[in-house]
Parts: structure tokens; C-alpha cells; sequence
């Protein structure tokens, strides 16, 4: 059976992939499982882990696009129409949608939201199954598995009601209680990960190859959104397991592309960049986006939540903003990032079309 190190497609290295995109989400339920007492007994995130989990994992991870997209020169000269749009349309749409409703409009931010994290998930899968060399149903089994592993728990959130968590505010989610359905759809979840089961084991049978990260991000995919949807009804438990499963991946693939790219850049454009994605300059990098999370989330508690005073006094100068008028402008205008980062995702990443500088200068 083929499992040697070097014959697995890795996108950086096995220790690198390992720890930063498959661990994460086997380490968090880990420590839920083995440490209740420490997590249980809390109703809402402790201001210590909200400043891990939502600002400098989260929020973070947001900002990070900004180093494969607004930070990149060959981006800006090759995609400029696409980076100016882009968060024009978005803004002007958002500024209408919460002016007739903010309700609907964080209702569609949490399914744009939904959508984007299924879709990391999936994109994930094709990149680890890029060397793949199977018959086609094989892949079309990989494809209806990562998708069931993130569909079903939001579906069965769906249908089982309203939990103590959010996925941004409450009733973000449209609710259809319908129990007997749910057990038809839990049966088709065991089913199809049952079928990609026998399809790997028939593949180590027939073909002598386990692809190890490929299993390792699906059962992982498995355990972070089943125990943080369905298993757990905890607000800790599912912005644990969302938010770093979701954001520390993200951020090693950018770091991984930018690594991997700066080494062909010339000496000119290569100073900021090449600094940042560097193994001296990891800390840089992490210090940058963490900054504009500190500043974004400052100006949202002080405008408009008013939940971490403590946290973002320096911010607390600001007036808290109540007018439906003037929150119309200030929510989409703090939202920009954070739908701008979910609608560029779905071209930077891409595959099949490679657009933008990804699977060439980093998939090698």
C-alpha cells in the first residue's frame, strides 16, 4: 500500500499540513471532550477566548485574503476591475438590503457565510485529490461526501429548530421543524460516508493507495461540523470547532501561496512580501491582520454592540450609533471585508481556471 511521505499530495509538507489544515479540528473536539468542566458550565464565550477565537482567528482570517489579493501588485495590475467591483457592489447592495431589513441582512450573510465555509471544505478535498488517478465515480463519491459532511448538519439545524447558538444573530437561520425527515437524512449521511468508506478500503484493495490527507480532512470535516452543530448545543463548543477549523487552514493556504510565490518574484517586488512570507516573518504576518481585526472590531463594539468595553476602551470615544439611518451605512460598511473576502474566495481558489496565480505557483 502506498503511503510513503513523499507520494501523498501534500501542499506544503506533512508536518506543515498536518498541524495547520487537518489537525486543527481533531485538537479542538480533543479538548471539548476531554475538558467539559472547563467549558460547560459557561453560557457565552470568556473575554480571553473570544480575543482568540473571534479576533485573532476569526476576524483574522478575513484579512488574510488581503495578502493574495489588495497586497499582491501582479493582482492589482492583472484583477483590477475584479478588486475594484467587487467590494462596490457589495457595499451598495448591503447598504439596501439592511435599510429594508437588517434581519434579512444578516440572514444572508449567514447563508453567503454557510456557503463559503462548505465550499473551503470542498475545495480542500480537490486539492488533496489532485493526484488522484481513479475511475470517475471515485470522485464523484469524494464530491458527494465533503458535501454531506457539511450539508447535513446544517440542514438537520434547520429541521431540528432554533439552538442556544447563532450562526451570526439570532434567527439568521429559517427554521422548519420536521423531525421524521431528519432521521430520513441522517440515514443518507451514514450511508454516504459508509460508501466512501468502502470506496477508499476497496482502493487500498484494488490499487495498493491511501490518500492520507484526503481522509484525514473528510473525517475531520465529519467530527468539526457534526459535534459542533448537532452533537454539542453549545455557543463555545460551535465557535470553537467552526471558527478554527474554518480560519487556521485558511490562513496556512495563504501563507503557503505567498511562501511558495515570493521565491520567483524579482528583488524589486519582492521586499514587503517577501519578508511577510518568510519563517522569520510569520509573526509579521499574523501581527498585520490581527491589527486591522483590532481596529474593525473596536469600531463594531463601540458603534454598534457595545459587548467588549473593556477590550476596545481606546475605541469607546465613538458614540454608540442607535438611528436605523446612519446603522444602515455603518453595519454594511464594517460588513465589507467579511462579504468581500466570501465573494473573492470563490475566484482566487479556483482549480480548474487558475486565474490567479494558485495552482501553478503552489500546487507543484
Amino acid at each position: 500500500m502506498q503511503t510513503n511521505s513523499k507520494d501523498q499530495p501534500w501542499i506544503y509538507s506533512k508536518g506543515f499540513d498536518g498541524f495547520f489544515i487537518l489537525l486543527p479540528p481533531f485538537l479542538v473536539l480533543a479538548v471539548l471532550l476531554l475538558f467539559p468542566s472547563f467549558w460547560k458550565p459557561m453560557t457565552q464565550l470568556s473575554p480571553a477566548m473570544w480575543v482568540v477565537l473571534i479576533l485573532l482567528v476569526d476576524v483574522s482570517h478575513v484579512y488574510s485574503t488581503l495578502y493574495r489579493t489588495y497586497f499582491d501588485p501582479e493582482m492589482i495590475t492583472n484583477h483590477k476591475s475584479l478588486l475594484t467591483n467587487v467590494p462596490l457592489i457589495v457595499l451598495f447592495a448591503s447598504i439596501i438590503v439592511f435599510s429594508i431589513s437588517p434581519l434579512w441582512f444578516w440572514r444572508i450573510m449567514a447563508y453567503i457565510a454557510v456557503f463559503h465555509f462548505i465550499r473551503q471544505q470542498y475545495g480542500l478535498m480537490r486539492i488533496y485529490s489532485r493526484k488522484d488517478n481513479f475511475p470517475h465515480f471515485f470522485s464523484i463519491i469524494d464530491t458527494l461526501a465533503i458535501y454531506t459532511a457539511t450539508i447535513y448538519p446544517i440542514l438537520s439545524w434547520h429541521l431540528s429548530g432554533p439552538k442556544t447558538f447563532s450562526w451570526f444573530v439570532a434567527d439568521d437561520f429559517l427554521f422548519a421543524p420536521i423531525h421524521i425527515s431528519d432521521t430520513v437524512f441522517f440515514i443518507s449521511y451514514l450511508l454516504i460516508l459508509g460508501m466512501f468508506i468502502v470506496k477508499e478500503s476497496y482502493s487500498v484493495y484494488r490499487y495498493g493507495r491511501f490518500n492520507l490527507p484526503k481522509n484525514l480532512l473528510l473525517f475531520g470535516t465529519v467530527l468539526s461540523w457534526y459535534f459542533g452543530i448537532v452533537f454539542f448545543n453549545s455557543d463555545i463548543a460551535f465557535t470553537a470547532l467552526n471558527v478554527v477549523s474554518h480560519g487556521i487552514p485558511y490562513m496556512a493556504l495563504i501563507w503557503v501561496h505567498g511562501y511558495k510565490k515570493t521565491a520567483s518574484l524579482s528583488t524589486v517586488n519582492r521586499s514587503f512580501l517577501r519578508i511577510v512570507f518568510s519563517k522569520q516573518g510569520v509573526f509579521l504576518f499574523v501581527l498585520i491582520i490581527a491589527g486591522f481585526a483590532f481596529v474593525e472590531e473596536g469600531i463594531w463594539d463601540a458603534l454598534v454592540w457595545n459587548e467588549h468595553n473593556m477590550i476596545f476602551k481606546v475605541f469607546h470615544f465613538l458614540p454608540q450609533v442607535t438611528s436605523h439611518e446612519l446603522l444602515s451605512f455603518i453595519v454594511p460598511l464594517l460588513s465589507l471585508p467579511q462579504i468581500t473576502h466570501y465573494v473573492l474566495d470563490g475566484y482566487i481558489w479556483k482549480l480548474r481556471d487558475d486565474n490567479y496565480n494558485w495552482r501553478d505557483s503552489t500546487l507543484i
